[in-house]
């Protein structure tokens, strides 16, 4: 996959999606910045940052990706295989339902994922570094650029949503300590109950992360 660098963009996924929309850039390819000031978080908020920590997209057609794959839940299947690249990398990281990277008990990171015709773009931004704002960080000693050609790496091998589900599925017991925003509120996921296609049930109700 072709990796484009940029020293700053406002974000890395609106970047991504505007070239894709207007035929500047296709599919298989990945985008990666040094800063970004206006990256898109979870609930419209911003997730940006300073130099060193990791702002990058990546966009691939829908028929590239396995075909067990529920797409309300690549957020999920992309955020797995990052956790697991920085696992392998030395990082005691985990991943919160649906998409959130968190160290214990502290948010480090995301995943958003949109659709732009058939062309599924995946927006993920970490603190690798020690941030002055407040917010927990990875305090890493590798680059974002090293990271990014890992993580495409094991992305390229395309393991099926049964493989990556088996796995997810055991570390999803860690998410029942937290709540998560669905449909505008926040919800306890302590009695969640996790479904084969990524999907929650609580209360009743089957909700996908849809992010």
């Amino acid at each position: 996959m072709e990796i484009y660098s940029f020293e700053t963009l406002a974000s890395t996924q609106t970047y991504l999606c505007e070239q894709i929309e207007s035929h500047t850039l296709a599919p298989p390819i990945a985008i990666i910045a040094a800063n970004q000031y206006a990256g898109i978080g979870s609930r419209d908020n911003k997730w940006s940052g300073e130099n060193g920590n990791f702002f990058a997209s990546l966009a691939l057609e829908e028929k590239m990706l396995p075909s067990d794959l529920p797409l309300a839940s690549a957020s999920i299947y992309f955020s797995f295989i990052m956790k697991q690249t920085l696992v392998e990398m030395g990082e005691k990281i985990w991943l919160k339902w649906p998409n959130d990277f968190y160290l214990d008990d502290k948010k480090v990171g995301g995943t958003i994922t949109q659709k732009v015709n058939n062309i599924l773009v995946c927006g993920i931004g970490i603190n690798l570094k020690k941030r002055e704002d407040g917010y927990s960080a990875l305090e890493t000693t590798f680059s974002p650029k090293v990271l990014l050609e890992k993580y495409l790496f094991r992305l390229e091998k395309f393991p099926t949503w049964k493989h990556i589900f088996s796995q997810y599925e055991i570390e999803f017991e860690l998410s029942k300590k937290f709540s998560a925003h669905i449909k505008g509120y926040q919800e306890s996921l302590e009695d969640a109950r996790l479904c084969k296609d990524g999907s929650l049930i609580i209360g009743g109700k089957k909700v996908f992360s849809l992010r």
